[in-house]
C-alpha cells in the first residue's frame, strides 16, 4: 500500500482537493486497496473546519465526491505514516520539513515543482 499525504497551510482548500481528486482517480482506477490518500494542514488556524464552500462547489462541478472533512495540523508522526507528503507549495514544504524535523528520506515534494 502507498500512502500519500497532501498538505497546505489549512486544510480545507488545496490539499483536500487534492486528497478527493486523487482518491477518486484510484477509485476509478479500482486500486482502492493500494493507496492511503489523505489530507493535513502545517498551521493549526483551521483545525476542525470542514471543506471550504468553494472547494465543495469546484469538487461537485466536476463530479468527485467528497465527506465531511476535519481539517488537521501535520504532525511528525505522519512523516513515517506516509510515503509521500505532497505540499500545495514551496512554503508548505517548508513548513512540513520544519514540523517533521528534516526529511532524511527525501519523502516531501511540492504539487507546483
Amino acid at each position: 500500500m502507498l500512502n500519500i499525504l497532501f498538505i497546505c497551510h489549512g486544510n480545507i482548500c488545496r490539499s483536500t482537493m487534492a486528497e478527493f481528486m486523487f482518491r477518486n482517480m484510484v477509485r476509478k482506477a479500482g486500486r482502492e486497496k493500494d493507496f492511503l490518500v489523505e489530507s493535513a494542514a502545517t498551521s493549526r488556524e483551521e483545525i476542525g473546519n470542514d471543506i471550504h464552500p468553494g472547494t465543495k462547489k469546484k469538487l461537485q462541478e466536476n463530479d468527485v465526491p467528497y465527506e465531511r472533512h476535519y481539517a488537521r495540523q501535520m504532525s511528525r508522526t505522519d512523516y513515517n505514516k506516509f510515503d509521500y507528503l505532497i505540499g500545495m507549495d514551496d512554503a508548505n514544504v517548508r513548513n512540513i520539513i520544519r514540523i517533521a524535523g528534516g526529511d532524511p528520506e527525501k519523502k516531501t515534494a511540492a504539487s507546483d515543482n
